[in-house]
């Protein structure tokens, strides 16, 4: 008996670690039902991950292999990569190759340990010439793999809602053009804080569409949870790309416990969420601290509070669905 139970322990771990390997393969081409993000079996999906920091800022870490090592070592089914566009001196702006080099070895990186993966326009301004260029150029290249997600305007701060519409509906139209059914998220103003905007104006006459919400757990309360509550319940399918514990400079004390209640909120709610971010800046918010090696491999004395802590809810809650 004891070997027969043995043996259904082996199998159900063969089957985990399978399940795990195989995360893309099994789940597939993403899609909107209502307000639920869902796989090709339009079973709900929930997607937990990690946002590289700005590739203008900390280029070490875009490769294939730290790709590698967030999948195993912290259970990540998604990465973001945040394509930095016009800060540092390895802006998109000044390096668009050198930058699409980057972003291309993290997707490379998602693609081949088969998990999902963001190309995120990291800026907070329009840029519509250029992100129509970049975006017709990724969606040509990637439209194949469902992979791909493209998140085409990182937290517009002072635009208007109408402003980050127009421009929301030119690069999604060129993305159409190549790539019919891969996620495409939408950024709100005031930091992605202000959901309610789109959800009274939401963009018509495609599929596929959500919109993105940030939040930094020790600064934004239960205020904004609520403010999303309704969007979502006004029938805006929210993603969240970007959140952390911390203050919302991405600096000051962790509040474990606001963190806590974001986390269990969104996991209520079937919420797909990114916490930010692999860097090695000195703040709170960069999960690395300078002795991590660029490729991964991380020890427990590379991670900062921030890091440990983010590692134990993805292990947690990223148990394959």
């Amino acid at each position: 008996m004891k070997t027969k139970t043995n043996l259904f322990i082996l199998i159900l771990l063969l089957m985990f670690f399978v399940s795990n390997a195989q995360f893309v393969k099994h789940h597939g081409q993403l899609n909107v039902s209502g307000t639920q993000l869902t796989d090709k079996n339009n079973k709900p999906i929930v997607l937990r991950g990690l946002s590289f920091g700005w590739h203008s800022m900390w280029p070490r870490f875009y490769n294939e292999k730290a790709v590698g090592w967030l999948k195993k070592d912290f259970n990540c089914n998604v990465v973001r990569a945040a394509m930095g566009i016009e800060l540092g001196e390895m802006s998109y702006i000044k390096e668009p190759q050198l930058s699409k080099q980057k972003i291309e070895a993290v997707v490379k990186g998602a693609i081949k340990n088969d998990i999902y993966v963001i190309i995120d326009w990291h800026s907070h301004n329009i840029n519509l010439k250029e992100a129509t260029a970049f975006f017709d150029e990724v969606s040509k290249k990637y439209a194949k793999y469902p992979n791909v997600i493209y998140e085409i305007f990182n937290e517009p701060d002072y635009e208007s809602w109408p402003e980050v519409k127009a421009y929301a509906e030119e690069v999604i139209k060129v993305i159409r053009k190549n790539d019919p059914h891969n996620i495409i998220l939408v950024g709100c103003p005031h930091w992605d804080q202000d959901v309610d905007l789109p959800a009274a104006d939401p963009i018509k006459g495609f599929s596929n569409i959500m919109y993105t919400m940030h939040f930094y757990a020790a600064t934004h309360g239960k205020e904004l949870r609520d403010k999303t509550d309704d969007a979502i319940k006004s029938g805006l399918p929210v993603f969240i790309s970007e959140s952390a514990g911390m203050e919302a400079s991405g600096d000051g004390p962790l509040n474990i416990k606001a963190w806590e209640e974001y986390i269990d909120w969104m996991e209520a709610r079937k919420l797909s969420w990114i916490t930010w971010s692999v860097s090695d800046k000195d703040e709170t918010c960069s999960i690395l601290k300078k002795s991590a090696k660029s490729e991964g491999k991380w020890q427990e004395e590379d991670l900062k509070e921030s890091g440990i802590k983010v590692r134990e809810f993805l292990r947690k809650y990223n148990t394959q669905e």
